[in-house]
């Protein structure tokens, strides 16, 4: 891989001043407001997005066909668009609630005994249905499976994202597991990979783990783009790193996201099983593979690079990149939040009134939640630094 070189400058607040509050909150904040740009536009391509819109979405945009939304195929009767978060925050806030719960690390049985429970117990206010409802009815069928397998099968949770289809489903709300784990990048990887073993296999479960890395990466005091890659890098697997690295060397040849579009979909081309045809998928879509990756991941990344750690700019790219841009601008968006890149006031506040959800509490929960669980990975490791070294394990050579 070719060396990286910021290519636009840092905001001021980024890297070492942003504290520990400000980058779960950018984050958080970050990612609801990349899936609401993304929402609208979420299948399409970059040119028929410049088609619709008559030119690049630069913010919040209505749905796709109108007023139409109600019944026009093939997103009815989901209103996308206006300001709306779709599934990827309701997983977000969901998974949230259950560090809220446990306050603790989780692994795939919290999924079982808390999460689930919550997507089939509990109505909420989902802004693309315009009403309350049980988040299992408006979650796509690949997190669906998580009640069908954990609730009503009665799966072992380490196993039960087995048989799924293999997508970016775990890890479009693993950026909570990143930040419980903040600057800790392998640690937040080994969590996401459990915490994902209910939900996804192969690639997918492995993105899970990898973006999970990347958020914590993001949070290391003097963090950059490139460091986050690098740190991407050091713990992704089979073709999931691969596809990271060529996205990655690509889009270190740009400066804005225009000129990115088409290469970095050409870059990621090999590594995706969807094909060109995103509404189409090929016949060895999302099958388990070692050789493949989901797109979302390597894309957002990619356009981290390309937009210098900028979240206006790492967002609209995803969100013009299209094909599954809600998710890819979830995931840029709570990068580029980590960073400490500020958040468009104006953004975080049409999203949250217009979907009716405070985007601030869940950031308020997993701060407290990511310092109680430091402290107690504190007490744990002194506990066994000290049964350690009673058995001669440290400071002994004999």
């Amino acid at each position: 891989m070719t060396p990286m070189t910021p290519v636009t400058p840092l905001p001021l607040d980024h890297g070492t001043t942003a504290q520990l509050d400000k980058r779960v909150t950018g984050a958080l904040v970050g990612a609801a407001v990349g899936d609401a740009l993304g929402g609208p536009v979420e299948g399409y391509s970059p040119e028929q997005i410049l088609e619709r819109h008559g030119g690049r979405v630069h913010g919040v945009v209505g749905p796709w066909s109108g007023d139409a939304w109600r019944t026009a195929r093939p997103l009815a009767p989901y209103h996308k668009g206006d300001g709306h978060v779709t599934d990827d925050t309701l997983m977000t806030h969901a998974l949230v609630r259950v560090y809220g719960t446990v306050r603790d690390h989780l692994d795939a049985y919290a999924i079982a005994e808390h999460l689930v429970p919550d997507l089939i117990g509990n109505p909420r206010w989902i802004p693309e249905l315009e009403a309350e409802a049980l988040p299992l009815q408006r979650i796509f069928l690949a997190e669906k499976w998580l009640v069908a397998r954990l609730h009503y099968g009665h799966v072992d949770p380490r196993e039960a994202g087995t048989g799924n289809i293999v997508n970016c489903g775990a890890a479009m709300y693993t950026a909570p597991v990143g930040l419980v784990n903040a600057a800790n990048p392998a640690a937040a990887y080994a969590e996401a990979l459990d915490i994902a073993g209910a939900h996804q296999s192969s690639y997918g479960r492995e993105a899970a783990g990898v973006l999970a890395a990347a958020v914590a990466a993001a949070c290391v005091p003097g963090a950059t783009p490139q460091s986050v890659v690098s740190a991407a890098l050091s713990l992704a697997k089979d073709g999931t790193r691969a596809a990271i690295e060529a996205v990655c060397e690509v889009a270190a040849r740009h400066s804005e996201f225009e000129s990115a579009l088409a290469p970095l979909r050409a870059a990621v081309a090999p590594y995706d099983t969807v094909g060109p045809d995103y509404r189409a998928p090929s016949l060895g879509a999302r099958r388990p593979s070692r050789l493949h990756s989901i797109e979302e991941l390597p894309v957002a990344l990619g356009m981290l690079l390309v937009s210098g750690g900028d979240f206006r700019h790492a967002v609209l790219g995803a969100v013009n990149y299209g094909r599954d841009c809600d998710s890819i601008a979830t995931m840029a968006g709570a990068l580029a939040g980590a960073l400490g890149s500020p958040v468009p006031e104006e953004w975080a506040k049409t999203v949250a009134e217009a979907s009716r959800l405070n985007l601030w509490e869940p950031a308020a929960t997993l701060t407290a939640v990511a310092r109680e669980v430091f402290e107690r990975d504190v007490r744990r490791r002194r506990a066994h630094e000290e049964a350690f070294a009673a058995i001669g394990g440290a400071g002994c050579s004999g």
